[in-house]
């Protein structure tokens, strides 16, 4: 297959590249890991041979997340709150209404993340050697306990022989020896991102958690897993740095999405495009197929999402009230009603509800919520008023086309127990705005009157945007 035209969608200030192609019935996603370049990987045999497969069924959308490829630079990596909105800001450029995702490694924790906040924009999943958390954790064992600065250590020699056979080794052992693939491998990976570039988003990648959003997807998935190490000439990767070969991590996935089909292939090449592509191609063929068969693309009112809720409420109301007078006491929460929405629109905020002098409202990503909050605390100081707030973010029922369930109490509570002019927020939050420049302070762990367990909560100490 030759190489289709590429074009740019708009996210935001920043333009991201991506190419469609193919006249199946539906559309699939290809969600990228941690870098790729969509020109120059039709220079690869294998790469034209796969994505030529996949198109004579679906109708494919490549593309390359901001700060890789041929996409914008930018001066970090790309958060999940960020590539979130490239993937829509393609599917909407290319005329998609509603795809199936396929994602490996990092690129799996961001379709189904994906899946799980736009239920009506994802129509099914394919997740490769998912890569859910970063992190080592008691109930995750197979995460990096690597120290922070092991990133950069990847990128050393990016881009140079040595450094390309060892990822051969690692990622695409059946290539091992082949040096027309190693001389384009070496081209590829310096054109996909700068060795600084790449180092960040392994370090950004290394601190995600989205495991909250697996048991919320109600999409047809497809988990699998490929095993490099069974390749008579694999190597393991260096230290635990990568969890994205061990079976139990995919097996963790599909455990915890509902419904989900876990198959391990017979293939020892996790980069499914670099190898002998068809049993993987057979299998999603048939998965994709059947589940149009079955109406995933039809459009569907979604029954749960992942959403951030923000609550958001005046300190000492009753004694300001009594204070000014009903008449003074009126205008006053008028302007601060009129500020808050103001913060919100520009946010993308979606006011649920009022009740006196607070507000409830959602968001599509927790670092927009987050932002809102803040610009609303600084926004009412200037009325001579004291605001607090706590942000959320969880699994929501929609009731009446309102969100619902134990993540609006949770939200509730933790707005109750934030301090005046203090911006609280869950765990959840914060790991999902990892390389927004939000920082915080740990308030320790709470119980929240009526939710099961203890809870850790975090203040924002700065929600300014990134430079």
């Amino acid at each position: 297959m030759e190489r289709p035209d590429s074009r740019y969608a708009r996210s935001g200030s920043v333009f991201v590249a991506y190419q469609a192609f193919g006249a199946g019935p539906f559309d699939v996603v290809v969600v990228p890991g941690f870098g790729s370049n969509i020109e120059f990987g039709w220079e690869f045999e294998s790469w034209r041979s796969y994505y030529g497969s996949l198109a004579s069924f679906a109708r494919v959308i490549l593309f390359d997340k901001r700060g890789t490829g041929v996409s914008d630079p930018v001066s970090g990596a790309a958060t999940v709150e960020e590539r979130m909105d490239d993937v829509r800001a393609v599917m909407d450029a290319a005329g998609s209404e509603r795809a199936a995702l396929i994602g490996s490694a990092d690129g799996a924790a961001m379709a189904a993340l994906f899946a799980a906040t736009y239920p009506d924009r994802a129509a099914a999943l394919i997740l490769n050697n998912p890569f859910v958390r970063g992190r080592w954790a008691a109930d995750y064992p197979w995460g990096t306990r690597d120290d922070p600065d092991s990133p950069a250590s990847f990128a050393d020699g990016w881009g140079g022989r040595e450094a390309i056979e060892e990822q051969i080794a690692e990622d695409t052992p059946g290539r091992i020896g082949d040096e027309e693939f190693l001389r384009l491998m070496q081209s590829y990976q310096r054109l996909c991102a700068s060795p600084t570039t790449f180092a960040k988003l392994l370090s950004l990648t290394m601190e995600i958690d989205v495991r909250e959003a697996l048991p919320i997807i109600r999409v047809p998935t497809l988990v699998t897993h490929v095993d490099p190490s069974r390749h008579p000439q694999a190597i393991a990767p260096p230290g635990d740095a990568l969890t994205t070969f061990r079976v139990e991590a995919s097996r963790y996935v599909a455990e915890r999405v509902p419904g989900a089909r876990f198959v391990e292939l017979a293939l020892t090449d996790p980069i499914v495009w670099a190898v002998d592509q068809r049993e993987p191609l057979a299998l999603f063929r048939e998965f994709l197929t059947g589940a149009w068969q079955a109406g995933a693309w039809e459009p569907a009112e979604p029954d749960r999402i992942l959403t951030t809720l923000l609550f958001t409420d005046i300190v000492d109301s009753t004694e300001r009230a009594a204070q000014l007078g009903d008449a003074r006491w009126r205008d006053l929460v008028q302007r601060h009603h009129a500020l808050v929405r103001q913060e919100l629109v520009r946010f993308r905020g979606r006011e649920i509800d009022t009740a006196g002098d607070g507000f409830f409202a959602s968001f599509d990503g927790p670092a927009r919520g987050l932002r809102c909050a803040s610009a609303v605390v600084a926004a009412v100081s200037e009325l001579g008023l004291e605001a607090r707030a706590g942000v959320h973010t969880g699994e929501c029922e929609i009731i009446d086309g309102k969100p619902g369930g134990l993540a609006v109490v949770v939200g509730a509570r933790i707005s109750s127990m934030a301090a005046s002019g203090v911006v609280l927020a869950s765990s959840t939050v914060k790991d999902l705005v990892v390389g927004s420049g939000i920082t915080f302070e740990d308030r320790g762990e709470h119980e929240l009157k009526g939710v099961p367990g203890t809870w850790a909560l975090h203040a924002v100490v700065n929600a300014e945007p990134r430079d």
